[in-house]
């Protein structure tokens, strides 16, 4: 091998032909097939996220991307497989908000720190979750559920103990002095079939799962939550704009590309650049179109600044629930 003396190691890097230690790692990786675990079901939008944004990884690295199902426990199992896996760029995890925010709070041992045991690569947004009501109850508006919940039995659908969804009706409860029901659902599908039927009077869930009973008008949607309305239902008002304000209807959820924490850098920085231009490809924007997503992948900076910003909101107001915590299985 020759050796690069002083004088061509300043020519080659005035050329540009010298890459620094971090940019060679970068391009030397990656050398084998990655693999993204999901700790949900096949099936989920977090899922349906991993997929399309992991076909997007695997055209541009040129390796294959391996989706790996690891549901249970809130997410938790997929988290700790992910912990325990070397920060190589080889493992990486799709999960939401409730695994690395709320679990601390839900579950008495998660077997992981959702602050300091990942790197945090890609936010992305979850979507507007739209509270509907069942058409027979004949409420329109938040105030019609206000008044209905003060003369009815409500019963109240969410998809999670500890959800944004479940946290909704804590502040509606607690800021009109109601005492609606929440009842936990495993998947939304059940949840809005109930709805349909009138088992349940208002249900909180995803634009793409409501959207049936929002077509066979058995469900209205009165409200959504965050600043701004939905473009998908663009003539239905937040929850500020009818009056109720409270952090509970300005934090919300979100699904994540993180990986164990160690990764370097510029692997790191590599994967973050790689999801925000998968955000603006074919296949993903219409995954967004389908679930009335608005926006698409959000950049590791940006991510860190949600995180800070929400996080200890979000933390707070599953805490003021008052949950009994579960044991992580």
């Amino acid at each position: 091998m020759t050796t690069l003396t002083r004088r061509r190691f300043a020519a080659a890097s005035a050329a540009g032909l010298v890459l620094a230690p971090g940019l060679l790692r970068a391009q030397a990786w990656p050398s084998k097939p990655i693999k993204i675990v999901v700790g949900y079901p096949a099936g989920g939008l977090t899922d349906i996220f991993a997929r399309a944004y992991g076909d997007y990884l695997q055209q541009k690295l040129g390796q294959t991307v391996v989706i790996e199902n690891r549901s249970g426990a809130s997410g938790s199992l997929g988290a700790r497989t992910v912990k325990a896996a070397e920060p190589d760029g080889y493992t990486l995890m799709f999960t939401i908000s409730t695994a690395l925010l709320q679990n601390r709070v839900l579950l008495k041992n998660p077997g992981y720190d959702g602050d300091n045991d990942f790197v945090r690569i890609s936010h992305l947004s979850a979507g507007h979750l739209p509270t509907i009501v069942s058409s027979k109850t004949g409420i329109k508006t938040l105030a019609d559920l206000v008044a209905y919940a003060k003369a009815n039995d409500v019963s109240y659908g969410t998809f999670g103990a500890g959800s944004t969804a479940h946290i909704g009706i804590g502040a509606l409860n607690k800021i009109y002095g109601l005492n609606m029901k929440a009842v936990h659902y495993r998947g939304e599908a059940p949840m809005w079939q109930d709805l349909a039927g009138g088992a349940i009077q208002a249900g909180c869930g995803s634009y793409a799962s409501a959207k049936s009973v929002i077509d066979a008008g058995l469900g209205v949607p009165i409200a959504v939550p965050t600043t701004k309305r939905m473009s998908k239902l663009p003539n239905v008002p937040t929850f500020r704009e009818q009056g109720a304000i409270d952090p509970a209807f300005e934090v919300v959820g979100f699904i994540a590309l993180v990986g164990p924490k160690g990764i370097p850098d510029d692997i790191v920085n590599r994967l973050s650049d790689l999801m925000v231009e998968a955000g603006k490809s074919e296949r993903v924007r219409k995954v967004n179109d389908t679930f009335g997503i608005d926006e698409a992948a959000l950049s590791r900076q940006e991510f860190e600044k949600i995180y800070a910003q929400n996080g200890p909101v979000l933390i707070q107001l599953v805490r003021d629930l008052n949950l009994a915590q579960m044991d992580a299985q």
